[in-house]
């Protein structure tokens, strides 16, 4: 079983048994965020697992790097989190796969941009394709549309998280024709309604899944759900 926390935007706390993960931790900052940074650090973070460099999901990863949590992303990611403090970075690349106790994180591509917010390069923006207590999850990052999607969703998804806000990223419509490769048993829209560019609708997306046999679950910033 895997308990799932939205943090807003496209933040999200991951926890099965012992086991937990910080997926782009974008806390101070984040107008939805309902949880201080201070209150995250307390939840014990197994990882922080980064799908891009922008600042809107790099966030206060170096935080919890500096304080020798495993900071993972792209070779350049881990790069750069390395000689800013962070003990514990660890570099991938496309196709690349991390593997230690809690399970493992796989890096896909995703069709975005990447730098920090200081305008280092970031190398490539990915997706996050997670074996997780027990579950096979897929984590689009910011990204479009794009055919690949069918040979990752042959690995037989659980749940994967979509963007849907437009403007940055694919809008709920692109995100419903996902499904199609993809086929997750669940879907949760990301990426949406944070500022004022990401007009996507969750509920237009709700229904394009309906459409699709695919049940998609909206959290509202701070809500949680469990994945059976």
């Amino acid at each position: 079983m895997v308990k799932i926390r939205f943090l807003g935007h496209s933040a999200f706390f991951l926890e099965s048994g012992e086991h937990r993960l910080l997926i782009d931790p974008f806390i101070e900052g984040n107008p939805l965020c309902p949880f201080t940074l201070d209150e995250v650090r307390t939840w014990q973070p197994s990882a922080i697992l980064i799908s891009h460099a922008h600042g809107d999901h790099w966030g206060n990863a170096l935080e919890f790097g500096q304080a020798g949590v495993p900071v993972i992303g792209t070779f350049e990611i881990g790069e750069y989190a390395r000689k800013h403090g962070a003990t514990q970075a660890v570099g991938l690349n496309i196709g690349g796969t991390y593997r230690a106790d809690w399970g493992s994180v796989s890096l896909t591509p995703a069709w975005h941009s990447s730098s920090f917010p200081d305008g280092t390069y970031g190398g490539m923006p990915t997706g996050l394709l997670l074996e997780f207590g027990g579950k096979r999850l897929y984590f689009a990052g910011d990204t479009a549309l794009f055919s690949d999607m069918k040979l990752i969703g042959e690995r037989g998804l659980d749940l994967a998280f979509l963007p849907i806000g437009d403007a940055f990223t694919m809008g709920p419509e692109e995100a419903g024709r996902c499904l199609d490769l993809l086929r997750p048993r669940v879907a949760v829209p990301m990426h949406y309604g944070t500022f004022p560019p990401l007009t996507g609708d969750p509920e237009v997306f709700r229904a394009e899944g309906e459409k699709r046999g695919v049940e998609v679950r909206v959290l509202a910033p701070g809500a949680e759900t469990e994945l059976a």
